[in-house]
């Protein structure tokens, strides 16, 4: 018999940003725990966007955007990707008047709106002691500005874009490797079959990582990404000299989203932005294979070589989660329940030296513009000559070298 020692207290659980491979095992984990603990669980939808959106007049049954949470709910979560609470990218401190809850528009009536107060009362209203937020470095950040509006929280990091500051690890970083090297390997029989150059994009904002290191394992025979701003020309000579050394007459190349040239601004696909202030990112890649093939006979003896253009997009973040996106899940989860029974907030979870830790959540920077400030050190792990991973001297790093800050 499970002794519970927490009957009176609640956790609410929420999503937020883009979905990743991971989460669901992080929902489940939290929730068999907690339960086993005598803890109440709450599971908010749609991320920040569903914390205002609570109705302080309604119950918890009539919430939308609420959902109580057991062992039956969740049992069957751990192999599905994606989130089952659902997400969002709302920022909760500027809501645009048109995303304003129906039952706050007659308070709310400035073009951009802080909806903060309404975020800590309706986490009163709910009783929420806890609120374990998971996401990226937008999720957490604002769970910083409720750490400091004293809701008790400790956050859990999530994105496939390896970028969290304070951590070696974030949930859904594992897949989105996996599966940028399986998809790129598939592709080589194309690339292979005509001679061409083969071209991926792949996401990751401005760090580096998810391009990176799918090509320490492989996957490519270089890489562009943003913390480097690359010279064209030489990257065609590379990649011409890469497919006359390879038997098969194809050479492989993966480029970050946030990759640019040599004095030159990042590409976006519009100049509109979300809640969080990002561009949306993207075109890096085709625009890199058009430039390639129209380079490639000055270093090709005169001839042109054709290219395949692929953006892998939401592929490598989409499915289940591979191993490592199921285990370390269920790993920062029970880590964010024993704070929890400690008594401790304002933490986030994480893993420093390859070891389960946690750090203060304020730890969650951001840089002048917005972005995350944990980026890609090119002087110990990128050639910026050769546009390849760096591989010496990495005794006393931990597994995934390239993560550490």
């Amino acid at each position: 018999m499970i002794l519970k020692k927490h009957t009176s207290k609640t956790i609410a659980i929420l999503t937020g940003g883009g979905d990743v491979p991971g989460l669901n095992p992080a929902i489940r984990a939290i929730t068999i725990r907690a339960t086993r603990e005598g803890f109440k669980v709450i599971g908010i939808k749609n991320g920040w966007k569903g914390v205002i959106s609570i109705n302080p007049l309604l119950p918890l049954e009539e919430q939308p955007y609420c959902m109580l949470l057991n062992d039956h709910t969740v049992n069957r979560l751990g192999r599905t990707g994606g989130t089952f609470l659902h997400s969002s990218r709302t920022k909760a401190d500027k809501v645009h008047i048109s995303d304003v809850p129906d039952h706050l528009k007659a308070s709310y009536t400035d073009e951009y709106n802080d909806l903060t107060n309404e975020a800590v009362n309706n986490l009163k209203h709910l009783g929420v002691d806890y609120l374990i937020p998971i996401g990226g470095d937008d999720t957490l950040s604002y769970a910083v500005r409720l750490h400091h509006e004293g809701v008790r929280t400790i956050g859990i990091p999530k994105t496939m874009d390896g970028d969290v500051p304070g951590t070696e690890y974030c949930i859904g970083f594992s897949t989105c490797v996996t599966r940028t090297i399986e998809l790129t390997h598939a592709l080589r029989t194309c690339a292979g079959s005509h001679e061409r150059f083969l071209v991926l994009e792949v996401f990751g904002r401005n760090a580096g990582f998810s391009a990176l290191l799918p090509t320490v394992g492989g996957a490519a025979d270089r890489c562009v990404i943003p913390e480097h701003q690359i010279n064209i020309e030489q990257l065609t000579a590379l990649m011409v000299e890469d497919r006359n050394n390879n038997p098969s007459k194809y050479s492989v190349v993966l480029v970050s989203e946030g990759a640019s040239y040599e004095g030159s601004d990042i590409l976006y696909t519009s100049h509109e932005t979300d809640a969080f202030g990002h561009k949306k990112l993207g075109g890096i890649g085709e625009n890199i294979g058009e430039q390639l093939k129209r380079l490639s006979p000055k270093f090709n003896n005169g001839k042109s070589i054709n290219v395949i253009n692929q953006k892998l997009g939401y592929l490598v973040r989409s499915g289940e989660p591979d191993a490592l996106d199921s285990i370390v899940p269920t790993a920062y989860a029970n880590l964010a329940m024993d704070l929890i029974i400690q008594g401790l907030s304002g933490q986030m979870v994480c893993i420093n030296d390859g070891k389960y830790n946690h750090i203060s959540i304020e730890a969650v920077k951001k840089d002048d513009k917005g972005e995350s400030t944990k980026k890609v050190n090119i002087s110990k792990f990128y050639d910026i000559n050769r546009y390849r991973p760096i591989y010496s001297n990495i005794v006393g790093d931990p597994m995934l070298i390239l993560t550490r800050e």
